[in-house]
C-alpha cells in the first residue's frame, strides 16, 4: 500500500522564521523560509514533488505557479530588487514569444525558439542578459526536479569592446582639475585608490574610517558584501583626515552634499574625456595595479567580483595594461 508523504511546518525555539521538515530517501531534511505564507507554500509544492508519480523524473507544477516560487526564493535569498525584476521581466517574454503554461512546456525546443525571436528584438548584449537569466532560472528549475536537466542555453558571441581606463597622466590632470571642488576631489581619489562604487563611496561614515589602521571598513552594496578592514594608501587617509577635522560633533556622513553629474560633466569635458563616466576610475583602478604586477587573484579581492572572469574582463582588456605589454616588447633593438 502507498503511503502519502507528508511535509510539515514548524518553528524553532528563539529562532526567527519558519521551517518545512519532511523525510526524501529516507533522510529527515528542512528548509527555513522568513513567514509562514512562504512556509505555506513551499510546503504544497514539496508536497506535490514527494507524491508525484514521477518522483525520480519531471514534476509537472504550473508556470505562474514556478515563477512565483523562483521569485520568492530569490527574494529569500536577499537579491537586489533591480535584479529579481530583471530576472521576472526575462520570464515574461519567453512567456509572451514562446507561451507556456507548465513547466513540462519548458523544453530545447521551445528555449531555441525563444532565443530566435528574442534577438530579433534586442541587441546581442541584452539577448545575453536574458539568457543569463533563463540559465540561472532552469538551473533552479532542474534542482527542483521541474525541468530536464539536460536544458542548456548558451550565450552569444559578442565582440569585446576596450574597457575605458584612464593613464596615469590623465588621473593626475583629472585631481588637478577638480581640485576646485573638495568632495568632489575625495570622491575621485577614493575611487583611484580603492576601485569603490560611486554608491558605496557615498554610503561611508565617519565612523567607517580607521585613521590608526589606514583602513575603512565598505559596504558593497550590488553584492551584499562588506570588507571590514579595506586597506588605504597613508596620502588618502592623510587627506581624509584633513577633511573631516573641522567636522562638528554628531556629523555621521562622510558626504554631506550630493554628488553633482552638472560639475562631473564640465570636469571630464576640460579633461578632454567627454564619455568618461564615474564608474570607469574603478577600471582605472583595476589597471594601475595591472600595470604593477598585482595578481588577478588579490584585484578580485578588492574589487569584491565573484568571479576571476568579471576581473580579468576588467583587468587585462584596458587600453594602458594592452599598451604597456606591447611597449615590453624589444623592438629598439630590431631596428
Amino acid at each position: 500500500m502507498y503511503t502519502m508523504k507528508k511535509p510539515w511546518i514548524y518553528k524553532r525555539n528563539n529562532i526567527k522564521g519558519w521551517w518545512v521538515g519532511w523525510y526524501e530517501g529516507h533522510k529527515r531534511k528542512s528548509k527555513a523560509l522568513p513567514s509562514k505564507t512562504l512556509a505555506e507554500h513551499f510546503c504544497h509544492i514539496k508536497y506535490t514533488q514527494l507524491n508525484s508519480d514521477v518522483f525520480t523524473g519531471i514534476v509537472d507544477i504550473d508556470w505562474r505557479q514556478m515563477v512565483d516560487e523562483y521569485h520568492h526564493v530569490k527574494q529569500v535569498e536577499g537579491l537586489e530588487d533591480a535584479s529579481t525584476y530583471e530576472s521576472l521581466l526575462t520570464l515574461r517574454h519567453y512567456e509572451r514569444l514562446v507561451g507556456s503554461s507548465s513547466s513540462r512546456h519548458v523544453t530545447q525546443q521551445n528555449l531555441d525558439e525563444f532565443i530566435l525571436e528574442r534577438s530579433k528584438e534586442v541587441a546581442k548584449d541584452t539577448l545575453n542578459k536574458d539568457i543569463r537569466n533563463i540559465t540561472a532560472f532552469l538551473n533552479w528549475a532542474a534542482k527542483n526536479r521541474y525541468v530536464a536537466s539536460d536544458l542548456e542555453v548558451k550565450k552569444i558571441k559578442v565582440a569585446q569592446k576596450p574597457v575605458t581606463a584612464l593613464f596615469p597622466k590623465q588621473v593626475r590632470d583629472l585631481i588637478k582639475l577638480v581640485s576646485k571642488y573638495p568632495t568632489l576631489r575625495l570622491r575621485v581619489l577614493l575611487a583611484v585608490t580603492t576601485g569603490l562604487r560611486r554608491g558605496d563611496i557615498e554610503a561611508i561614515r565617519i565612523g567607517d574610517i580607521h585613521f590608526d589602521r589606514n583602513t575603512i571598513t565598505t559596504q558593497n552594496r550590488k553584492a551584499k558584501k562588506a570588507m571590514a578592514e579595506r586597506p588605504v594608501p597613508e596620502q588618502i587617509m592623510t587627506e581624509l583626515s584633513n577633511y573631516v577635522v573641522n567636522f562638528p560633533d554628531g556629523q555621521e556622513s562622510l558626504f554631506t552634499d550630493r554628488f553633482s553629474p552638472k560639475k562631473w560633466k564640465m570636469i571630464r569635458r576640460k579633461v578632454g574625456l567627454p564619455e568618461l563616466k564615474f564608474h570607469d576610475l574603478r577600471k582605472t583602478f583595476a589597471s594601475l595595479l595591472a600595470q604593477r604586477g598585482v595578481s588577478t587573484a588579490v584585484t578580485q579581492r578588492l574589487l569584491e567580483h565573484s568571479t576571476p572572469k568579471l576581473t580579468n574582463d576588467i583587468y587585462t582588456n584596458v587600453d594602458p595594461v594592452l599598451r604597456q605589454a606591447i611597449e615590453r616588447l624589444p623592438v629598439t633593438e630590431w631596428l
